[in-house]
């Protein structure tokens, strides 16, 4: 996950700047094509998306032995939390994409196919980079997420012009990190990108969207469904055995805060919500697994 990470904070930084006036702000509805913010757009992206590549390639694989490309099959390690974690990057990416394409005055739809394309577009270039790497490869299941991911925000878009369901991410440390801290994270900021046994990925859904205008129920209150893993020191089950562990799915049912309905006007606003709105707020939840049954968190990070 770090590495698509990254590449989404090198994306905020490089557009900060640029869409100072109106930044992650979809209330833009302009039918002309503002050509100086689209070249800014234009020029900032060029720009960002460079210092990516290179951020990324001298960060993760400088000093790496590299091959011929190959793929290499992955979808069974880590109970596919990593690709969760694919889904949620993709998503984000496109949907401050299609924001920034709005203020830029597109058509609707245009910015919509446009901006969404972005998750993919970022994404990309990394399963290419893995793919020369000689431990491992290019990922057809993470080429695969972060296509669904990039597919939701335009979907939703092209069907609500807003988003109802909204991945979200939650963190909490867990012991298993320092049994192999080079590879699960030797400090918080680490762990929070490495870690799965301590990642959730949620579903937030706006249930006031659904129904009807007259209902009172209150619109910044969301039910989310979370998915996570735990006892996952090694992707290889025997060696995990070894240990002592058997890796197991968790499955989560909780409140959450909507923040989209907190948008107004104040764009410093706006863009502090768009951030905090890819993250799950602590609150009551249940868990469910095949370890523990079913088990009530009284606040679940």
């Amino acid at each position: 996950m770090a590495k698509y990470l990254l590449s989404f904070l090198l994306l905020l930084a490089t557009f900060q700047p640029v869409s100072a006036s109106a930044p992650f702000s979809s209330d833009t509805d302009s039918s002309t094509v503002n050509k100086k913010r689209l070249w800014a757009l234009g020029a900032g992206f060029g720009v960002g998306y460079t210092g990516m590549l290179y951020t990324l390639h001298h960060a993760w694989y400088k000093d790496q032995e590299r091959t011929s490309f190959h793929f290499f099959n992955d979808n069974h390690e880590w109970k596919q939390m990593d690709k969760a974690g694919h889904f949620w990057s993709a998503f984000h990416q496109s949907r401050a994409g299609i924001d920034l394409m709005r203020w830029a005055g597109l058509p609707d739809k245009k910015a919509i196919v446009y901006g969404g394309l972005l998750g993919v577009v970022l994404q990309t270039p990394i399963e290419i980079f893995d793919g020369f790497q000689s431990d491992y490869g290019a990922s057809l299941g993470d080429l695969a997420a972060n296509t669904v991911g990039s597919a939701a925000v335009v979907a939703q878009e092209l069907a609500w012009r807003e988003i109802r369901i909204m991945p979200k991410y939650s963190f909490r440390t867990t012991p298993y990190a320092a049994m192999r801290p080079n590879v699960l994270g030797s400090n918080l900021a680490e762990q929070a990108l490495k870690d799965y046994n301590g990642q959730t990925y949620w579903l937030s859904v706006d249930v006031g969207a659904f129904l009807p205008k007259e209902t009172k129920y209150p619109r910044w209150l969301n039910i989310a469904v979370g998915y996570g893993a735990e006892e996952m020191v090694y992707n290889h089950a025997p060696t995990n055995h070894k240990l002592g562990f058997s890796a197991y799915r968790q499955f989560y049912l909780s409140p959450d805060l909507n923040l989209q309905h907190f948008k107004g006007q104040n764009k410093v606003l706006n863009t502090a919500i768009f951030i905090l709105n890819m993250v799950k707020i602590p609150a009551p939840t249940l868990e469910f697994s095949s370890r523990n049954g079913i088990k009530l968190h009284p606040v679940y990070f």
